[in-house]
């Protein structure tokens, strides 16, 4: 058995507000304690998304009530909210901002760069800015990065192109950090077809999974990789395999076993993911210590990835039938046991949130 500090997510889905039959605060944070995850950071584009006072009350509230594990919600950057200057109470009680410059529709769609501008200005510098951003609206954010002097994080990168240009901006001096998930570490798109079982939506996620050479990049830069968060993204099985699939994995429950899977191939050190899910985590979005909080892992504990036996709503996981080793036995949060031997033992609305 080994004993590892609570784990720590950066990139999360919980659905709540406006589609909590797909996950909510009180499922995704069970989700989370029984990955060995004691703290999630919650992103903004629900419905409605979380974009202003109002909006970052409703989902707090509901939080408050329902959350197993710690956590703090993400409020989202549009193009009639950059005024941050004259709200400054407001940034403080979120988790940071995130910006959708990729793949996103309604009151966080940022049509151009000329709305950007006042997000960089305003936003307070002692809290994190997080960009949606793929390929050339990567780079146009690592710009932004150098032109107003203050760092962003990049989330989700899947292409050689992207970690080599993040990599060079390092190099400069440029504040930029990133994350890397777990199904772009593991899966190219000639998984498709095996995750899929016939219904190809199984595959649709965003970024779309890359090719092999990208997969290659990542892993032989991961120097260059801050932190690997999971993009937790439930839909359940029936939207999947609709003729309109949602894009999006779950993956709270998988990303530990995946990654000590590949502590045991030699491929990773037990160091490389405590860094990428405690330390730096920690230290780019300015989060406190959980004192008295760890997770006990059984290292030996060889066995298959089942949807089955998952505490999320969404019913699958395109990891089914995967051989990890590594399974989470306890997990103690600010002292009281919140998980063991497969239950969850706190209550919803044990969870704290880390700005209040």
């Amino acid at each position: 058995m080994i004993r590892l500090p609570g784990l720590i997510d950066p990139h999360v889905h919980l659905r709540e507000p406006g589609a909590t039959h797909k996950e909510d605060y009180d499922s995704g944070t069970s989700v989370a304690l029984a990955g060995g995850v004691t703290l999630v950071l919650a992103m903004p584009n629900t419905k409605p998304p979380i974009f202003d006072a109002a909006t970052l009350d409703l989902v707090l509230d509901s939080a408050k009530a329902k959350a197993r594990c710690d956590y703090a919600q993400f409020l989202g950057a549009g193009p009639d909210n950059g005024d941050w200057a004259n709200h400054p109470s407001l940034p403080e009680r979120s988790a940071g901002l995130k910006m959708y410059l990729d793949s996103t529709f309604g009151q966080l769609r940022l049509d151009d760069m000329s709305l950007w501008m006042p997000h960089f200005q305003n936003w307070p510098r002692s809290l994190p800015i997080v960009a949606h951003s793929e390929s050339r609206s990567m780079a146009a954010a690592i710009l932004f990065a150098a032109i107003y002097d203050r760092p962003v994080h990049i989330a989700h990168i899947s292409l050689k192109e992207e970690v080599l240009l993040i990599k060079a901006a390092k190099e400069r001096g440029i504040q930029v950090t990133c994350e890397v998930c777990p199904h772009h570490l593991f899966l190219t798109q000639g998984d498709i077809p095996a995750i899929s079982h016939g219904h190809p939506g199984r595959g649709e996620v965003r970024p779309r999974l890359a090719t092999q050479a990208d997969v290659d990049a990542l892993w032989a830069n991961l120097d260059v990789i801050d932190c690997f968060a999971t993009d937790h993204a439930p839909h359940t099985i029936e939207e999947k395999d609709s003729d309109n699939p949602p894009p999006g994995f779950p993956g709270l429950e998988t990303i530990l076993p995946l990654l000590l899977a590949a502590v045991g191939e030699g491929r990773l050190t037990l160091d490389d993911v405590l860094v990428r899910m405690v330390t730096n985590p920690r230290r780019i979005f300015n989060l406190p210590e959980q004192p008295e909080t760890w997770v006990e892992v059984d290292e030996d504990a060889a066995y298959e990835i089942k949807a089955a036996e998952s505490f999320t709503r969404c019913g699958w996981t395109p990891f089914e039938g995967w051989k990890v080793k590594g399974r989470v036995r306890k997990v103690v949060l600010r002292g009281r046991t919140a998980f063991e031997d497969g239950k969850i033992l706190v209550e919803p609305g044990y969870g704290k949130n880390i700005r209040a």
